[in-house]
């Protein structure tokens, strides 16, 4: 056999070591690329868990902030890791001491520490690590150190924090350890909602760095797959801090045993504030008497609203051309369908000839229950869940509940009824919240959401933004939903506490609702009811909506007495602080009778 020329023996063996020196260049480069991650990107993380492996007992703790954002796009901290020492002391190195008591003395002038306290951990001499103080100020931690006592240490410490305290508590959530006890994770609110997103974990940053380079970067983003990153919320301090501050008004005045709000865009369903009173203090689970508090109601929980919903029954009735806002019918004071009685909220009648706008201006249970029927069960049931009544609302919050609205599957008139003036039906405050935005915004869903950027720290400092928007289907028309906020603003015009809640420039589309609670035995609760108040503003094109309720208030049967108030000082403050222009200078309408 012959064998090949000299010079096609010598061309192979230079393309091999071609090859061979391409792959020792790209191992090169792995590893510089991996030196680059070590020193320059983690270069900080990794110094501070170097630190604690020297201190038996300390862990190191990590993981992205979150952030509210003012009215001007300014990002301010609503959660971050603080930094802080860790005193500890080593019993089997004090045992043996004879200078304990000078030890004591001079970290006490330091620290506050109780004798005894500090006495009794010195006495575990088969312990050698236990904790005097957590959390310390740089200051204090260097002021011990300093002090070079024999047995006692300081160590770096980094914890979940949350600056504005009890701000958005519901909202944020706070973390907790695991099941299992191994490690801290979100438990509640968009801590754990975006858990996959805030945690760190150290190599995985590294690994999702090649990804991003050699793979498509949306499926990285798509999959949290552990990058470092911050979330941006559409929370609004200031007027979060309003909101909470009208809220614990409103429980403390009236003993209510739960009061909550939502302030959204109604547009794009950006979540500007969120608040539930009591609130808790994330920095301090601890204190708390029950986890139950951690759990965000305005999410969770379902109740029958109410009057308020009388809104969306009237959209449906217009949208499907049943009653136009003339339309009139003989008011019989009580109803009685289905072997079932219900009222109007005096138990009068109030005329023979009453319009549609009367009904709403007045809140009339048996109008309400005229303009579902003139619709018809199935067609009503099938217009009302256009609104997402009967679905989650996707919100970004982690235990949405799911509203309860199978009464209307029965078809029967009662319960189509019942439905029309907010009764027989619970739902969701997110439900019913994303529901009424339909009306102001022109007819469609919005998904409403708290988190409207994900910013993702990938190799060099390069930053991604994912924004969370998005349209949802139509619910009425647009003309339905102009002569819905026509009907609902002159419900505030010439109505609502006899027209004197009319501001003079801006035209606000609002209504009460007020819903006994349901007894567990059957039937509804004499004294005790749900409380509810929505409202948008300027009418014809909202800025923002507010969704108002308190359960249990004593003292007032009717929500026109509780939150009539706390809406337009929300409404007024928003319209002052985002400088919203008046929409109109019209001399106001008589007044009318209304509740």
């Amino acid at each position: 056999m012959s064998r090949g020329a000299p010079e096609q023996r010598s061309l192979g063996t230079v393309s091999r070591l071609r090859i061979l020196t391409l792959l020792i260049l790209l191992f090169a480069l792995l590893l510089g690329s991996r030196l680059y991650f070590i020193q320059i990107i983690s270069g900080e993380s990794l110094r501070a868990k170097a630190e604690h492996q020297y201190i038996a007992g300390v862990s190191y703790f990590d993981r992205g902030s979150i952030f509210f954002s003012t009215k001007d796009g300014t990002l301010i901290p609503g959660a971050a890791v603080n930094t802080g020492f860790t005193l500890s002391i080593n019993p089997k190195v004090l045992s043996k001491s004879d200078k304990v008591e000078e030890i004591y003395q001079k970290l006490n002038t330091v620290i506050p520490i109780e004798r005894e306290v500090f006495l009794a951990k010195v006495s575990k001499i088969d312990d050698p690590y236990e904790e005097v103080a957590k959390r310390l100020e740089k200051k204090l931690g260097e002021e011990i150190s300093a002090l070079k006592l024999p047995g006692v240490a300081v160590s770096r410490e980094r914890w979940r924090y949350y600056p504005g305290g009890q701000m958005a508590a519901h909202a944020l959530g706070l973390i907790g350890y695991s099941d299992t006890g191994a490690d801290l994770r979100g438990r509640y609110g968009l801590e754990r909602s975006y858990e996959n997103v805030l945690k760190r974990e150290g190599d995985e940053v590294f690994v999702n760095f090649f990804a991003e380079i050699f793979s498509n970067i949306k499926s990285v983003v798509e999959k949290d797959a552990g990058l470092e990153s911050d979330i941006i919320t559409s929370i609004e301090p200031s007027v979060e801090a309003f909101l909470e501050n009208e809220l614990k008004s409103v429980g403390e005045k009236y003993a209510s045993e739960l009061t909550g709000g939502i302030v959204i865009d109604p547009n794009t369903g950006e979540i500007i504030a969120m608040g539930v009173s009591p609130a808790f203090d994330p920095n301090f689970p601890q204190n708390e008497e029950s986890s139950a508090i951690f759990s965000n109601p305005l999410v969770e929980n379902r109740y029958e609203m109410g009057s308020i919903v009388k809104a969306l029954t009237f959209a449906v009735a217009l949208d499907k051309g049943a009653v136009t806002a003339k339309t009139t019918y003989n008011d019989p004071g009580c109803q009685t369908l289905n072997t079932k009685t219900f009222c109007n909220y005096d138990l009068l009648s109030h005329g023979t000839s009453v319009t549609m706008q009367e009904v709403l201006n007045n809140s009339l249970n048996t109008g309400a229950a005229f303009a579902a029927l003139r619709v018809g069960p199935r067609a009503f049931r099938d217009a009302f869940f256009k609104f997402g009544i009967n679905a989650r609302t996707s919100i970004d919050l982690p235990n949405e509940g799911n509203s309860l609205t199978s009464n209307l599957d029965t078809l029967r008139e009662l319960e189509t009824a019942q439905a029309s003036f907010g009764q027989g039906i619970a739902l969701t405050p997110a439900a019913i919240t994303r529901a009424l935005s339909a009306l102001a915004n022109g007819g469609t869903l919005i998904t409403p959401h708290l988190v409207k950027e994900v910013r993702y720290k990938i190799g060099g400092g390069k930053t991604l933004e994912y924004k969370s928007k998005g349209e949802g289907p139509r619910a009425i028309s647009k003309e339905a939903s102009t002569e819905i906020s026509r009907m609902l603003t002159e419900v505030v015009d010439r109505s609502l506490r006899f027209g004197s809640m009319r501001l003079e420039n801006y035209s606000i589309a609002a209504k009460t609702g007020t819903a006994q609670i349901a007894s567990p035995g059957g039937g509804y609760y004499a004294d005790r009811f749900l409380h509810s108040f929505f409202g948008y503003f300027p009418s014809y094109d909202p800025r923002f909506l507010v969704f108002l309720f308190t359960y249990e208030p004593k003292g007032a049967q009717f929500a026109s007495e509780t939150l009539t108030d706390s809406f337009f000082n929300t409404a007024k403050f928003l319209i002052t602080y985002y400088d919203i222009p008046p929409d109109r200078t019209a001399a106001p309408p008589a007044p009318v009778a209304g509740r």
